[in-house]
C-alpha cells in the first residue's frame, strides 16, 4: 500500500504533484445530504494559499475547486467526492539546476532511494502544493462538524522563530497575515520577517489548534487513540517535526498533582491533557501544538551532492516561504476536523446506541468556581 490515503469510514486519498496539471483528493464515506458547494471552500483554500503577502511565497494560484462527483442538486450523496483543483503558475524551469543534485534538508535522497526517481519540479508529490486538497476535504469535515455537533476548530500562530505573542486575543487573528493573535504585534513580525527575507535564510514556527464543543467518547482505548490519529494526522504534513497534545512536553516538569485535570460538577478545572484521557475524548476542548522546521529551500548557498556522488554547490531558486509555518493553520485544522469527523462516525457506528451517560461534566467550570 503506498499509503495516499488515511482514515477509516471518513477516507481521503490525495494525488498530484506540485508542478503537474493538477492536483486532487478524493473524500469517501461523507454521510448524504451535506450542502456542498464550490464556494464553500474559497475562505479556507484563500487562508492557505501563497502569493497574498510577501511573507509568503509568490506563487500564485488560481485554486479553483472543481466539484467532480458525490454532489448532486448542491448536496452530499453518500458516494465518493472527487475535488480537482488545476494549477496554473507553475515554474518547472526554476528547477532545472537541481534536477540532478540532492537539496540538503529536502525529499530529494529519500525519495531516490525509495522509488528510483523522482520529480524536481518543486519537490514534486513532496511540495506543500499537496496540502492544498487536505484543506478542500477539510472543508468538508468543518462543515459537517459543525452543523452536526457545533464543534469549532481555531488555529493560529504561537510562535513565529523566537518571538511569541506578547498577549492573546483570538479574534485578532484572521485580521492579521500571520494568524497571529496579538494585533500589536503585527509590525514587529513584518519587520522580523522582512529582514529574513533579505537575508536569504528561513525559520520554524509553532502553531496551535483548539477544538472546542468535542463530545465525550470520541476515540479507542488502545489503538487509534484520539491523540494518537491526532499526532500522526499532523505528523504527516510538511515540515512538522514534533506534535504535542495539551502540555505535551511541558508535562514533564509537572507534578501529577497539577497535571491531573480535577473534576466538579460546575465542570473540568483545567485541561492539561488537552481533551483527551486515554485515547477518548472528555469533552473538554481537544489542545494541539505542532512544531514547523525551516524550510531548507535557500539562496544561500550549501554542499550537498548530485546523483552520481560528487560534491556540488546547491543554490535552490524559485519561490519559496520563508516560513512555512504562517501558510499552516488552516492545514493543521483541517487535519483536525478529518480525523474529528472520522473518529465521530466510527463512534457512532460501534456506540451510538450508548447514548449520553451520566454525570456530563462541563467542558470547564466558571471563573469563580475555579
Amino acid at each position: 500500500m503506498s499509503s495516499n490515503s488515511f482514515g477509516k469510514l471518513l477516507t481521503v486519498t490525495t494525488f498530484g504533484e506540485s508542478h503537474g496539471p493538477a492536483i486532487g483528493c478524493v473524500v469517501d464515506g461523507c454521510p448524504p445530504g451535506l450542502a456542498l458547494a464550490p464556494e464553500d471552500f474559497r475562505h479556507d483554500l484563500d487562508r492557505r494559499a501563497t502569493g497574498k503577502t510577501r511573507h509568503t511565497s509568490a506563487r500564485r494560484e488560481a485554486d479553483e475547486i472543481e466539484i467532480l462527483s458525490g454532489v448532486y442538486e448542491g448536496v452530499t450523496t453518500g458516494t465518493p467526492i472527487g475535488l480537482l483543483i488545476r494549477n496554473t503558475d507553475a515554474r518547472s524551469k526554476d528547477y532545472g539546476r537541481i534536477a540532478e543534485q540532492f537539496r540538503p534538508g529536502h525529499a530529494d535522497y529519500t525519495y531516490w532511494q525509495k522509488y528510483g526517481i523522482r520529480d524536481p519540479r518543486g519537490g514534486g508529490r513532496s511540495s506543500a502544493r499537496e496540502t492544498t486538497m487536505r484543506v478542500a476535504a477539510g472543508v468538508i469535515a468543518r462543515k459537517w462538524l459543525a452543523g452536526r455537533h457545533g464543534i469549532r476548530i481555531q488555529g493560529w500562530l504561537s510562535q513565529l522563530g523566537e518571538v511569541a505573542p506578547a498577549g492573546f486575543d483570538l479574534s485578532a487573528v484572521e485580521d492579521n497575515p500571520f494568524f497571529w493573535p496579538h494585533a500589536a504585534q503585527v509590525p514587529e513580525l513584518e519587520a522580523y520577517m522582512d529582514a529574513l527575507r533579505k537575508s536569504g535564510d528561513s525559520v520554524g514556527a509553532r502553531v496551535d489548534v483548539i477544538a472546542e464543543g468535542v463530545p465525550p467518547g470520541w476515540g479507542e482505548p488502545v489503538y487509534g487513540k484520539l491523540d494518537g490519529e491526532l499526532a500522526a494526522a499532523l505528523m504527516s504534513i510538511n515540515a512538522v517535526k514534533g506534535v504535542e497534545i495539551g502540555d505535551g512536553f511541558a508535562s514533564v516538569a509537572q507534578t501529577g498533582s497539577v497535571h491531573r485535570d480535577e473534576m466538579a460538577p460546575e465542570g473540568f478545572l483545567s485541561n492539561h491533557a488537552g481533551g483527551v484521557l486515554g485515547g477518548i475524548s472528555s469533552g473538554q476542548a481537544v489542545r494541539c501544538s505542532v512544531a514547523f522546521k525551516p524550510t531548507s529551500s535557500l539562496r544561500l548557498p550549501v554542499d550537498g551532492l548530485d546523483i552520481h556522488g560528487n560534491v556540488v554547490e546547491v543554490v535552490t531558486t524559485g519561490r519559496h516561504d520563508p516560513c512555512v509555518g504562517i501558510r499552516a493553520i488552516p492545514i493543521c485544522e483541517a487535519m483536525v476536523a478529518l480525523v474529528l469527523m472520522d473518529q465521530a462516525l466510527r463512534h457512532r457506528a460501534q456506540c451510538g446506541d450508548v447514548g449520553e451517560m451520566s454525570p456530563r461534566i462541563p467542558a470547564e467550570a466558571p471563573a469563580k468556581k475555579r
